[in-house]
């Protein structure tokens, strides 16, 4: 088989992986229908500069894997490209299963399925065929990395059949190019966090910033760690940490910065659309959100970690035994995971001592001591807009130890009802209020003199 690599320079955009993959797939056909002489067509990345020659080059991929892509790729750019192609070899119609496909419910073309791939790539040649399954479970790089996948057939039908199915995202990106960001739903529970804030506005104790500025290190320098100095083999992938503060202490908030300080995407997990009672669906709901992340270079936010992290309990029934094992898959998944993943709780007790145990760091997240809560005063009231002479700021930071998050929500509320009353400075009573809702919200009583 002569290798040939097509010269489509005159070609632009998607025409050009339209010209080829036509190209390819008539001499395969000519090949099986005509017996004309089967030639390896390539794509010549080289001399390319489209955006797939650069997306072919930067990801390594092969000729079998760029096939693959093309495949998956082309029903989103032409609906009938495998039909007119089938239509000048069969213009009378007519069975072709050696080519597999399938109808959608709504598109009216050809769907590319594995055996499609199959057939382009190896023919009627049982032993190439054999050959090409074997590169697609184990050697595809779009397969392992979650870029393609096989839609699921039904039991007892062959897995080869399945539709060839391309992340949304790639499809976004090659025909907008734009890089589509994953939004909330069952099939990703995560939703994507940013703060306008910097370093500068997160008030902790000097400890706590401290552990947080180490976890710095860990994204500015893994990689050189990694692969500069060879220590993949002795050191597991991935970076997990432990926040565990009340609420309003800046969990949250430092988990934003940190992904803003490094230009890392975070992501703050919904557990609520991953935990399930029905047995195996939680674990399902988890390997949907992993096998997504896990090329992405993200930051996975788990807020509340609690409910799915939380301590293991003594088997009375089956129930506890899946909800153990639901942990254990958990654990599993976090330490093969190789990105940054923080945990959020309120108690650090909560959380299963098997977890406990892999963190690189577990982060105390104190109550704001008055110091702090002066700071915070400081920093979140408007800069133009003044305090009724009857109250100080020492005074609000001395007599009441709330956290940041409750100082946001009293001076919201004390400067709209400035707005609302058209006053020129922001009124004590305002302020007192505002401190006596936050109590109120958080069970606590506080005697304040209006």
């Amino acid at each position: 088989m002569k290798n040939i690599a097509i010269d489509i320079a005159q070609e632009s955009g998607l025409q050009k992986v339209i010209y080829y993959l036509r190209e390819l797939i008539f001499n395969r056909l000519s090949h099986e229908f005509n017996r004309q002489e089967l030639l390896r067509l390539l794509f010549d990345v080289d001399q390319d500069n489209s955006i797939f020659a650069f997306f072919f080059k930067q990801n390594q991929l092969n000729h079998e894997d760029q096939i693959l892509f093309l495949l998956s790729l082309m029903p989103h750019i032409k609906p009938n490209f495998l039909s007119e192609i089938i239509e000048d070899f069969l213009p009378n119609g007519g069975e072709f299963p050696e080519l597999g496909g399938m109808k959608g419910k709504n598109h009216r073309g050809i769907i590319p399925t594995g055996e499609t791939a199959l057939y382009i790539l190896a023919g009627n040649n049982i032993e190439e065929r054999v050959r090409i399954t074997n590169f697609i479970l184990y050697g595809s790089k779009l397969f392992k990395n979650n870029i393609i996948e096989f839609e699921k057939v039904p039991f007892g039908e062959p897995f080869m059949s399945g539709k060839l199915v391309l992340s949304e995202e790639y499809i976004h990106l090659f025909l907008t190019g734009k890089k589509l960001k994953p939004r909330l739903s069952q099939e990703f529970p995560a939703s994507l966090i940013t703060t306008n804030l910097e370093w500068e506005d997160l008030v902790l104790n000097p400890k706590t910033l401290k552990e947080v500025r180490e976890i710095e290190n860990w994204l500015g320098y893994n990689e050189i760690l990694m692969k500069d100095w060879g220590m993949e083999a002795k050191i597991k992938p991935g970076y997990r940490v432990l926040f565990c503060g009340a609420p309003g202490t800046g969990k949250t908030l430092t988990a934003s910065l940190l992904g803003k300080f490094i230009g890392k995407e975070v992501y703050r997990v919904d557990l609520s659309m991953i935990v399930s009672k029905y047995i195996g669906e939680t674990e399902k709901n988890l390997s949907k959100l992993f096998d997504k992340s896990i090329n992405q270079d993200w930051i996975l936010f788990f807020d509340e970690a609690d409910s799915i992290f939380g301590k293991r309990t003594n088997v009375r029934d089956a129930h506890d035994k899946y909800a153990n094992q639901e942990v254990s898959y958990l654990l599993q998944r976090i330490e093969a995971h190789p990105g940054l993943i923080i945990l959020a709780s309120n108690f650090k007790n909560n959380i299963d001592t098997a977890f406990t145990r892999r963190f690189h760091n577990i982060i105390e997240f104190e109550a704001p001591s008055y110091e702090e809560r002066l700071k915070l005063w400081k920093k979140n009231l408007p800069n133009n807009i003044s305090l009724e002479s009857s109250i100080t700021l020492e005074e609000l930071s001395k007599k009441y130890s709330i956290t940041g998050a409750n100082i946001v929500n009293i001076v919201q509320y004390a400067c709209l009802k400035t707005i609302a009353n058209k006053k020129e400075t922001i009124q004590r009573k305002y302020i007192l209020e505002g401190v006596k809702r936050e109590y109120s919200k958080e069970g606590k009583t506080v005697t304040i003199s209006l």
